[in-house]
């Protein structure tokens, strides 16, 4: 569907209900607000329709809280949980008394993302690939009083359960650490119930390509096509909604915490990267596994920011568990075509021979803000900076990691950190530090607070 009309026509072709609204807060959640189906008129598209932002965290105070939601018709799909027919629509938020795009809006900063790099002439076309990793638990307990501090999680594919007394005996078949990558059922339990995530995706518009179970016990993934940015950042919404709405109905809970056991792999976000112009991808080219020089230009820019940028895509406590060593995490600051310990792995997979390359992040995980994370990378014009030297020669401290393991000590010691001890988090320059501060602040404050500007 491209325009309002085309939605209206699918509303009445499918019998539509209701049309159910949804939008990205500053977490990174989708929130949303059902409407009859009579709400909805080709002006709508136009207009917008209101809702109260001072509820939403980190948003409007108290005093200027109505916003307007502005739906973007190309993304309208009919969603397959709802017993009632529903159309989905996800939406941009504007301020409603200019009609400009809201500056907190996570998907109106995607949008300026790829607007600057046309206006930068960089290119006319960015495309991520993200190829986010969760996992799925029989049972999940915590709790966090002054007098019972802590958690327990449980799968059947734990290698915990070897001598669990089940009805019916125990099988056997558990997968043990880091062994996960991938075997075929009974061992890999859920293929079935990836299917029907996967199912589902496509049922929502997502063009979807695999699934396979992970390196971790209980740990899982599914593959779906590359986009442009800020559809691409929707999609990823729906990646997320569909693992978890069919998880729930098979009760179980997926999850996309970095790391939620210790000793075993965590869940990344890996993001594939590409720029094109006229139809030409501007990252392939004749230089270090067949890059451009604009590519490593983007490359090095990445690098010098790193832990700026982890911020956004390294966003939680528990996101640092994962970046250590041992576990296919990047811990060092490098670009390589092949070694996954490199901050920035040059992907090897061709579109077609000679013609397409692509960069890859291995560094963001699913708890980032997707959009924001998307953004942070993409943006090309701090990049500048080094897009004369490129990330490195092979002679300074940001070279090829070709030939490095994760623990080789002398690699270690000629190469930067990504992201400092686990336990440090990242480190961020003063302006990014105050950022910081005052996001937190905002995200949570109390109600009393409301009324006070950010």
């Amino acid at each position: 569907m491209k325009t309002a009309k085309d939605v209206l026509k699918s509303i009445k072709d499918n019998d539509v209900k209701y049309v159910d609204l949804r939008f990205t807060d500053p977490r990174g959640k989708w929130q949303h607000v059902t409407f009859d189906v009579g709400m909805i008129e080709e002006d709508t598209f136009a207009e917008g329709l209101m809702f109260d932002g001072s509820s939403i965290a980190g948003w409007k105070a108290i005093n200027e809280s109505d916003m307007c939601l502005m739906p973007d018709p190309v993304t309208a799909t009919i969603d397959p949980f709802f017993a009632e027919t529903t159309l989905v629509i996800v939406c941009d938020v504007l301020e409603p008394t200019t009609g400009e795009p809201y500056n907190r809006d996570p998907r109106g900063m995607a949008k300026k993302a790829e607007a600057m790099v046309k206006s930068m002439g960089v290119g006319d076309t960015v495309f991520f690939g993200p190829e986010a990793e969760f996992f799925v638990f029989d049972d999940v307990r915590y709790q966090t009083t002054p007098y019972n501090t802590g958690f327990k999680l449980d799968s059947s594919e734990l290698p915990i359960n070897s001598d669990t007394e089940y009805e019916g005996g125990n099988l056997g078949h558990r997968i043990r650490t880091k062994a996960g990558y991938f075997p075929v059922p009974p061992q890999d339990s859920v293929q079935d119930m990836r299917s029907e995530m996967l199912g589902a995706m496509a049922k929502m518009g997502v063009k979807v390509e695999k699934h396979h179970h992970e390196v971790a016990s209980a740990q899982h993934e599914l593959g779906m096509k590359f986009d442009t940015l800020t559809l691409m950042a929707d999609q990823m919404q729906i990646y997320k909604y569909c693992i978890q709405q069919v998880a729930h109905i098979y009760g179980k809970t997926a999850t996309f915490m970095p790391k939620p056991v210790y000793g075993d792999n965590g869940s990344g976000m890996h993001c594939h990267q590409s720029i094109w112009k006229e139809g030409k991808p501007v990252f392939a080219g004749n230089k270090y596994a067949d890059l451009s020089e604009t590519c490593l230009s983007y490359i090095a820019g990445i690098i010098k920011h790193a832990k700026a940028i982890n911020a956004f895509t390294n966003p939680s406590t528990n996101s640092y568990k994962r970046l250590v060593p041992g576990y296919e995490a990047p811990v060092l600051l490098a670009y390589s075509a092949r070694n996954r310990s490199a901050f920035v792995p040059d992907s090897l997979h061709l579109q077609s021979k000679g013609q397409a390359r692509r960069s890859a992040l291995p560094r963001p995980d699913g708890q980032s803000l997707s959009r924001l994370c998307r953004d942070a990378d993409g943006r090309p014009r701090r990049h500048q900076e080094q897009a004369r030297s490129g990330p490195g020669d092979g002679q300074g401290p940001l070279r090829p990691a070709e030939g490095r393991t994760e623990v080789d000590p002398d690699g270690v010691r000629q190469l930067a950190r990504g992201a400092g001890k686990s336990r440090q988090g990242p480190r961020l320059p003063q302006a990014w530090r105050r950022i910081r501060r005052r996001l937190h602040r905002q995200l949570h404050r109390t109600e009393d607070d409301r009324s006070r500007a950010f």
